[in-house]
């Protein structure tokens, strides 16, 4: 008989940090699949539910084999330049794969914050994992801008494209100790890498696809919503292991930013709910999920950074000002209403984690701790504008304006190449018919029991 001792293995491995770690992935891979599939599948039309959760299946696969073969090291990597000094020395990584025992089972470090920031207490594969989620829930999220016409094959090959040449450049200037980093930019969990770059790009690639059928427009009668309400239930949960392990450490700061989450969410899906009630006369279900969603996606950038007042504040803009913007202020632009966004990631995402971020650099509180061990004098804290730190605010405004203007452009130019090589739209009668003519398949088998209809 074999007896394992579980406390065993090298000393810098703390089981319980490296537990969390796993633990808080595996909520965020459980936010993709299957939480934004049937979230998807629900409100989309019927014909549409499939395709729309096929999406989401194939792109979490497809960043699992290319983040592992190299994009993960070009967003956490040793930096090009590490030597040399020049500019892409903070902006991406040099591509080689995490597949060998020394990066599976070796400490986890990330080269450009090493000495920054405390020793990770769990391997590379943790980190690795849980890395993958983030930049996987992220090209899903922009697919929402694109559901009910864009080509499979196109998505097929857009998606990893994305998240080689856009996610990991945000991920790398942000995250891994770039040069927005070491200007003192800051992103608690990805409201500017993941959201506003979703956002921004899910924008632009609809605009370039172009819309849907008009009356898939017009009649887009949800199939399931309560499907959706399961959906979205799994993504706010989820969502403790978003911000909840961006710590990196099952620390007291871990625990704030799973409050202030929650708090922020909950203040913002109460406040879309009486923007709906007493400016349109009821409350929806697509209505209290997006107010879900705004608020989940604006106390991203700052779920660790700001105190619970602070979180309050954020849920109540942004429960009102995509509520605003989505009903009041994008459809008086003219140039803006002909792009259709299928589920409105523009108001929900790019409007809501921009606001998270600009309201980081005005709120975040230097009492909240995020390291409370980095090798130097005092622990690591940011703060903010109203706490006497204007500087915070100009670098947030200076982080938000290149992820828009570089992962706006950098997709655009992808789109544009993709429809070189396949066709970016359905055909036609794809688009008339849906996932039967696409995947030979229906979402909801409507026959009688026993036979043909």
């Amino acid at each position: 008989m074999i007896f394992l001792d579980i406390t065993s293995g090298p000393n810098w491995l703390n089981a319980g940090d490296n537990a969390w770690q796993l633990t808080a992935a595996t909520f965020v891979g459980l936010q993709s699949v299957p939480g934004l599939a049937i979230l998807y599948a629900g409100l989309m039309k019927r014909k549409w539910a499939l395709n729309s959760a096929l999406m989401v299946l194939y792109a979490f696969a497809m960043t699992l084999v290319v983040w592992t073969l190299f994009a993960y090291s070009m967003g956490f990597g040793k930096p090009v330049g590490f030597n040399g000094g020049n500019f892409l020395n903070g902006i991406i990584g040099i591509p080689s794969p995490v597949l060998l025992p020394g990066s599976e089972q070796g400490q986890a470090n990330i080269p450009l914050l090493t000495g920054l920031m405390p020793a990770f207490h769990f391997p590379m594969s943790s980190l690795v994992y849980f890395q993958f989620v983030f930049a996987a829930i992220t090209v899903i999220i922009l697919g929402g801008a694109l559901l009910g016409r864009f080509s499979f094959k196109a998505w097929m090959l857009f998606v990893p494209i994305w998240i080689t040449l856009v996610y990991t450049v945000g991920a790398f200037s942000l995250w891994a100790g770039g040069w927005l980093s070491q200007m003192g930019a800051v992103d608690y969990s990805g409201g500017y890498v993941i959201h506003v770059a979703a956002g921004i790009s899910g924008v632009v690639a609809a605009g370039v696809v172009g819309p849907r059928l008009l009356k898939d427009r017009q009649n887009g009668s949800p199939s399931n919503l309560v499907l959706a309400i399961a959906g979205g239930g799994l993504l706010w949960l989820g969502w403790n292991g978003f911000n909840g392990g961006d710590p990196y450490f099952a620390n007291a700061d871990a625990a704030a930013a799973v409050l202030n989450t929650n708090l922020c969410t909950g203040t913002a899906m109460v406040a879309w709910m009486f923007m709906d009630v007493f400016l349109k006369g009821r409350p929806t279900v697509g209505g209290m999920i997006n107010g879900m969603i705004a608020g989940l996606v604006a106390i991203t950038p700052g779920a660790g950074y700001v105190n619970g007042w602070g979180a309050l504040i954020i849920g109540l803009a942004a429960g009102i000002i995509p509520w605003v913007t989505m009903y009041k202020i994008i459809p008086a632009i003219k140039a803006l209403r002909g792009i259709d966004d299928t589920l409105g990631i523009m108001h929900t995402h790019l409007f809501a984690g921009a606001l998270g971020g600009l309201m980081t650099g005005l709120l975040a509180d230097g009492g909240m701790i995020v390291y409370t061990a980095t090798g130097k004098d005092t622990p690591v804290a940011v703060t903010g504008l109203f706490y006497g730190n204007p500087h915070q605010f100009f670098v947030q405004a200076l982080a938000l304006g290149f992820i828009v203007l570089y992962d706006g452009i950098a997709t655009f130019i992808i789109i544009k190449l993709v429809g070189l090589v396949v066709p970016l739209r359905m055909p036609e009668a794809e688009l008339e018919v849906g996932d039967q003519a696409v995947h030979g398949d229906v979402a909801f088998d409507l026959l009688p029991v026993g036979g043909e209809a």
